[in-house]
């Protein structure tokens, strides 16, 4: 897998791992007054961010307001919508039943991202779609969250995610709500599973690369349901993986390609600015630019575009999370500049009208053809 970045500097990096979110906000947003300025490509061009999240107040250690979400967003690139993800159960009910506190995320995501965010390009439909937390492993257990999160999304609830990481090494370690081994195969959370079709919810799976072969069971047992992988399938590079690379991406690229046959499975491409990637940029004194992250993230990039075709990838950024690496624009600049050579329909899937199809947004997916002069 080629890369500017050596083998030793990334072991090197994978030894000081911190977790996925070294520097808290206020830090955060004093090394990001260091970037370097960069100006979006292709400015005009209309994307679905189809990952980022809401969470946390001001005087939290680690937060994401719709402020600030406004602020990256109004940077330059064209963002006409976003799908929310459920993070660190922010929001979630104190008091209740515990199988529908997690609805308490979905009311404040509904709450929070109630109108559009304005930039120079327009209206940008912030949450568009909601993934929301529930615990599947309710089994039957788990309609009422499920109803109750459908009535709380007025209609904007698109999909469920249940976290499946699990690792027994150093980012399993800085996981605040680490989930049991082998979850995916669990009788009591496969229960779960199956209720989401019949609400036409999606799943998305946050999961490692060593967790991949899993996912392929579940997809092949439940062909039927839309499942999206989250992050490239959370490539780890630190700890023991850090210094097995080249047999974790082999193994990596040979499970993606068992993922992508099953037809149900669509694969968001980003999250590869977190620490756990072991690429060492959060360790600069400036965040990283398009053109530092482009020769590390672009093998990745072009291996889920090979496995699984434009149809069946959209690009998410990961923020604030893929913040600890660098800034808004620069990453967009990346899957733009990566893309670059290829068809325009493929590179609308792309950016946007994939998202559209796994979220079920027509509306926002007619707003970016009508856009991009589709």
């Amino acid at each position: 897998m080629p890369s500017v970045i050596e083998a030793a500097e990334i072991e090197d990096h994978a030894s000081s791992y911190r977790g996925s979110t070294p520097r808290n906000t206020n830090a955060l947003n004093e090394w990001h007054e260091r970037a370097l300025g960069e100006v979006a490509v292709e400015p005009g061009f209309p994307i679905v961010d189809a990952h980022h999240h809401v969470f946390g107040a001001a005087g939290d250690p680690h937060y994401y307001q719709p402020t600030d979400l406004r602020r990256d967003i109004s940077a330059g690139h064209n963002i006409i919508g976003t799908v929310c993800v459920e993070a660190y159960r922010w929001g979630w009910r104190q008091g209740g039943a515990e199988a529908l506190k997690p609805v308490g995320e979905v009311e404040f995501l509904v709450d929070a991202t109630a109108a559009p965010i304005q930039s120079r390009w327009g209206p940008c439909q912030v949450a568009a779609g909601i993934v929301s937390g529930a615990d599947l492993t309710l089994g039957s257990g788990v309609s009422e969250t499920l109803d109750a999160q459908l009535e709380s999304g007025q209609g904007r609830l698109r999909g469920v995610r249940h976290n499946a990481a699990h690792d027994d090494g150093p980012v399993g370690r800085f996981i605040k709500h680490p989930a049991v081994p082998h979850l995916l195969l669990d009788g009591d959370f496969r229960k779960g599973f199956a209720l989401l079709r019949r609400r036409d919810l999606s799943f998305d799976a946050w999961i490692f690369h060593h967790q991949i072969e899993e996912l392929v069971d579940l997809a092949a047992a439940f062909p039927d349901t839309r499942i999206v992988l989250n992050h490239v399938g959370g490539v780890i590079g630190v700890g023991k993986f850090g210094k097995e690379r080249a047999s974790v991406i082999s193994r990596w690229r040979a499970d993606l390609r068992k993922l992508a046959a099953r037809p149900n499975v669509f694969a968001k491409i980003g999250g590869m600015g977190m620490p756990m990637f072991g690429f060492g940029f959060e360790h600069r004194e400036a965040p990283a630019t398009s053109a530092d992250l482009a020769p590390a993230w672009a093998p990745l990039i072009d291996e889920c575009i090979e496995a699984f075709g434009p149809q069946r990838c959209m690009f998410e950024s990961n923020f604030p999370v893929d913040r600890q690496s660098c800034g808004y624009t620069a990453l967009w600049n990346v899957f733009k500049r990566a893309t670059a050579a290829l068809a325009p329909d493929e590179r609308r899937d792309l950016f946007y009208r994939t998202a559209c199809r796994a979220y079920r947004l027509p509306a926002l997916e007619k707003a970016g053809d009508l856009a991009s002069g589709s």
